[in-house]
């Protein structure tokens, strides 16, 4: 399924894919660093490597919560991305009609966790023809994303991946059951781990979500031992600098050091 994804590369190593990028398109200048720097990473260490950001975030706690630059802009920063550094590109979709206005931009339409069970939604998606990665809610067992995934598929689009991130622990944790990895694989769908979302620490009085990035090494190198497909990190120069879920990213000069580690986990249990 992954060779039909426009432009990835490094699909014959045998290693696992990477999507990564910031949490939301702050602007053309840190975007197209980010995505160089992690190009160029996966360039040296053959990882194929899809672009994320999104244009838009709509699911903030506050109202005065950042939520992007404007629809248009981000999505044509995301196209430039593509067209430029030669690489597939991702990002979110929240409503029936995001779809096939985001679709006309990016090569993988992502469904948020906390809607992947909308129906609506999800054939929307589907029908665009784009490759369909859905979240896993954090409030869902794995065995029952084989209902979301059957919606998709139903509607005439098998190009379907499933991402784990995390099922809801107690009021403001969340923890990686890593047996829903190969249960969802068994459904025929390559399945990701999201590495920096399954750490987020959501219902903080604050009404800022907070999170535990010192674990993302911890998490990713689990589910490479354990046979993930792809990994999900989001990365920003500076996260505390960063206008969404700073609290949850890896700084990107971290990223190298471990994607050379899970790199040796992966051969070692091949």
């Amino acid at each position: 399924m992954l060779n039909q994804i426009p432009k990835i590369k490094h699909l014959d190593t045998g290693h696992f894919f990477l999507i990564a990028g910031p949490c939301a398109i702050e602007g053309e200048d840190i975007a197209f660093e980010i995505a160089r720097k992690v190009k160029a990473l996966c360039t040296e260490l053959e990882i194929p490597y899809i672009f994320k950001g999104s244009y838009r975030k709509a699911n903030r706690s506050r109202l005065d919560s950042f939520t992007g630059i404007g629809d248009e802009k981000a999505l044509k920063i995301l196209r430039k991305i593509g067209s430029e550094l030669d690489l597939p590109v991702t990002t979110d979709i929240h409503t029936v009609e995001e779809a096939a206005m985001a679709a006309a931009y990016v090569d993988v339409l992502q469904i948020p966790a906390f809607l992947c069970r909308q129906t609506d939604l999800l054939v929307a998606a589907a029908k665009t023809g784009k490759v369909v990665n859905i979240k896993k809610g954090q409030f869902l067992s794995a065995e029952a994303m084989q209902f979301a995934l059957n919606k998709v598929q139903e509607s005439g689009n098998d190009q379907v991946m499933l991402t784990e991130r995390g099922t809801t622990f107690g009021y403001q944790d969340l923890v990686v059951d890593f047996r829903g990895i190969p249960v969802m694989q068994e459904m025929g769908a390559p399945v990701i781990l999201d590495c920096t979302h399954s750490l987020q620490q959501p219902n903080q009085s604050s009404g800022v979500t907070g999170g535990k990035p010192a674990m993302i090494s911890t998490i990713a190198k689990a589910g490479i031992a354990v046979g993930v497909d792809g990994l999900f990190i989001e990365t920003h120069p500076n996260p505390a600098a960063a206008k969404s879920d700073g609290a949850n990213m890896l700084p990107l000069d971290q990223l190298g050091d471990l994607l050379k580690s899970l790199i040796k986990i992966r051969n070692s249990v091949k």
